[in-house]
Parts: C-alpha cells; structure tokens; sequence
C-alpha cells in the first residue's frame, strides 16, 4: 500500500502496533519535508483539504501515548502525546528562530528563510513557505496553509482546524500582509497580496463590504469566506437599524475593503524587507 492506503487503513482500527508506529512515523517525517499538505490548490486556484493528511495528524493523537517532555533540569514541566514532540531543527533548515520561547510542533512544513520572532507558535499540519515572517505573539493555526513572503504581524491569530476532516484550513496566499491582533479563522481565504489591517476579524459568518466594487462578500453555502487578491481589508461599523439601535447610536463590527492594492500600499510594506 501506499502511504495514503495505510493511514486511511490505520485510521479505521483503533489498536496499533509497533510497525503501525513505523507507517505514522514516515507520514509525520513526509510533513514535516513538505512532501504532502493538509490543503492543495488545484489548476483553477481551488483549495481543497486532503482529507486523508488531516486523518494521519487526528491517528497521531489516538496512536500517542503521553509523556514529560520536558528536561530534567527544567522549572516549566511539559506533558504531552509523544506522537506530536517539537519538531527536529537544524541550522542547515535555514529557519531564522530568534531566542526568545518560540515552538514549532512536529508534523509542520517550515521553508527555508521563514523568520519566527519569539514567542511564536506553528502548529502540527501547517505550512509555511518561503520568506515569511512569524511575528511575535503570532499563531500559526493546525493545517493552516501559509503562502510565500507573508507577514503574520505581531498577536496575529490564524486559526486551525483539524475536524472535520473534508473541512478547508485557514489559507493565507502570497505576498500577504496580516497586521497586528487580527484574527483569521473558520477556513477563510485570504487570496494573493491582499492586506489586513490591524484588529480585523475574519470568519466564515463575516460579510465583508467591498467599496470600491458596490458588493457584499460572504461564504456561499457550505464555503469558505474569500477575501479577494490586492484587497485592503480595515475594520469598520454598521449602524443597528432597529428602533433601540438607532435610539441607542449602536453598531456592530464589520470588516471593509476600502480600496485595491497599488504602490503607495507597496511602499508602506516594503519595510519588512529590510528585517529579513
């Protein structure tokens, strides 16, 4: 059988062996290479999750046993499923990782000249490519995909999904730029040089209010929320139209993309460059 034969086999048992641990073992080293994803993009530009990756990171957790990993020596105590320790690093990984309580868990894709500014956190199923920055206080959410030459700023949040497992991860495309404290989750698309400015909320719920183009964005049934590529996407507000709303000047938080990329834009985030 072939790699995606075994997990799919292993996936339905619920007793495993040693050899079992061996094909786990190889799937893990085969994310962690990069060789598989949670979520592909076909020729059109579909996403779409690999569903029998997501089952090979959920048999991880049923496979694992727990144990310290913590040293012997360490005041702060660790405890987890032996399956998921952090992932093996190396200098010629080519990974910048400033001292400072960063952790990237096994089973992630990490690119070489990818910056992780501490304290951050990849977790098992991600992938992040070439030339972005992991800032600090930033999450990289389970299987959420991460294009080249991104900036996740500073507490930005990108969530995770692992369940269920035809579900599409949270996709952050190239050339993107997250800024500080926003929060991407629920499998939204954020396609290609778009830019989300600092403290904006992204879910599958969100309507987003396109100005420049007269329309409402939202997720078709049963799809993801896509913000379109070269977007600037800022916070904004809508005013409650109901008689205690409108008595009351209440309004409730809405996302808005105000404009299309241009190069005034690419000159306010060309600053990163100098970082790297």
């Amino acid at each position: 059988m072939n790699l995606q034969e075994s997990i799919e086999t292993l996936f339905a048992r619920s007793e495993f062996t040693s050899d079992d641990r061996k094909v786990y073992e190889e799937f893990k080293l085969a994310l962690r290479s990069g060789e598989i994803r949670s979520a592909e993009k076909d020729a059109e530009g579909n996403w779409h999750a690999n569903a029998w990756v997501k089952q090979g990171i959920l048999l991880g957790f049923r496979m694992g046993k727990m144990v310290e990993l913590s040293g012997p020596a360490e005041t702060l105590r660790f405890f987890d499923k032996d399956t998921f320790p952090l992932r093996p690093m190396s200098l010629e990984d080519g990974v910048r990782i400033v001292v400072g309580g960063s952790a990237i868990r096994d089973g992630s894709y990490v690119a070489p000249s990818v910056v992780v500014m501490p304290p951050a956190y990849i977790n098992v199923g991600s992938y992040v490519d070439e030339g972005t920055m992991v800032d600090s206080h930033a999450l990289v959410g389970s299987c959420a995909q991460i294009g080249k030459r991104v900036h996740l700023s500073a507490a930005a949040q990108i969530g995770g999904v692992l369940e269920p497992v035809n579900a599409t991860p949270v996709i952050i495309e190239d050339d993107v730029l997250v800024g500080g404290n926003t929060g991407v989750y629920e499998g939204t698309i954020v396609r290609t040089r778009a830019v989300l400015a600092s403290g904006v909320i992204l879910t599958r719920s969100t309507p987003v209010f396109d100005l420049p183009n007269d329309r409402v964005i939202k997720a078709p049934e049963g799809g993801s929320l896509e913000i379109p590529p070269g977007a600037v996407v800022v916070q904004g507000a809508r005013a409650v139209t109901n008689e205690f709303g409108r008595s009351n000047g209440l309004s409730v938080y809405c996302p808005i993309i105000v404009k299309y990329r241009d190069s005034r834009t690419d000159a306010a985030t060309r600053l990163e460059d100098y970082l790297r």
